[in-house]
């Protein structure tokens, strides 16, 4: 059953990355989503359907528009597989449970804020604000767990989380406006939600690794020339990042701490 499960979430996760390559193309842009449908930017020709197949299609045209041969970034290809494989990854790690949809929609907003992130050091609040009732409403299916044991503690601790990231976020932009965008604020209690779902101990590492992976990222590109103290990194990718890290690693994490402690 696992495998089945890992494998429908690839496919799944292949055919969404499709998706998001023209979500991180418009969105930024305030262009719709749905139309029109993609075409070459060249000579305008629309994508057909056989062409739109994620990853093989790029393969067999070898990765070029089939009607004037404009190049094909390799970026959308890379999007596919990059979200074919995390899919597969959150199946592998959630099986078959009602916490599988929520861990999935997180997955795949995750990398479209990530992209548009790094390409604008935007967070879209159209991507970022439904995610909070998208992500409450998946999260309490899955504490509910119909056919099972429900945990209806775990979605209080989600409140708590999203408070208490959102919160903290708020704080720092208050103190250090220059040091991240109020984007960054409004995707922390997101993150919170997942986090604190999870557990206490997620919430802890995921708040803490995404500043301590942004932080070691900035001083390598410092020590490189490639950056100085004043210039701008997107943030939203670390702390993207840093959840995933709370999500598999925090709970354990957490309590290896606790046992040097005591």
């Amino acid at each position: 059953m696992t495998t089945l499960v890992v494998l429908f979430c690839g496919l799944f996760g292949l055919a969404i990355g499709s998706f998001l390559n023209v979500v991180v193309w418009r969105v930024p842009r305030g262009e719709s989503v749905v139309h029109p449908p993609s075409a070459c930017p060249r000579c305008g020709h629309a994508i057909r359907s056989r062409d739109n197949v994620p990853v093989l299609s790029w393969l067999l045209l070898r990765g070029r528009c089939r009607d004037c041969g404009e190049p094909i970034s390799r970026r959308y290809p890379t999007v596919e597989l990059v979200t074919g494989l995390l899919f597969a990854a959150v199946g592998l790690w959630c099986g078959l449970s009602w916490a599988l949809p929520a861990f999935l929609y997180l997955a795949g907003v995750s990398v479209a804020l990530a992209l548009i992130d790094l390409d604008t050091q935007r967070l879209p609040d159209v991507l970022v604000l439904p995610s909070y009732p998208v992500g409450l409403v998946l999260l309490t299916l899955a504490s509910w767990n119909p056919g099972g044991a429900a945990d209806f503690w775990a979605l209080v601790r989600a409140v708590i989380g999203c408070l208490a990231m959102f919160g903290i976020y708020l704080l720092i932009v208050l103190v250090y406006p220059r040091g991240m965008g109020l984007g960054d604020v409004k995707l922390a209690g997101v993150l919170g939600l997942y986090l604190g779902w999870i557990g206490w101990g997620a919430l802890v590492v995921g708040w803490f690794a995404a500043f301590l992976l942004g932080g070691v990222f900035g001083i390598a590109l410092m020590s490189r020339g490639k950056a100085g103290r004043r210039t701008q990194i997107p943030f939203g990718p670390w702390m993207l990042l840093g959840a995933a890290v709370g999500l598999v690693a925090g709970q354990p994490v957490a309590t290896w701490y606790l046992g040097l402690l005591t």
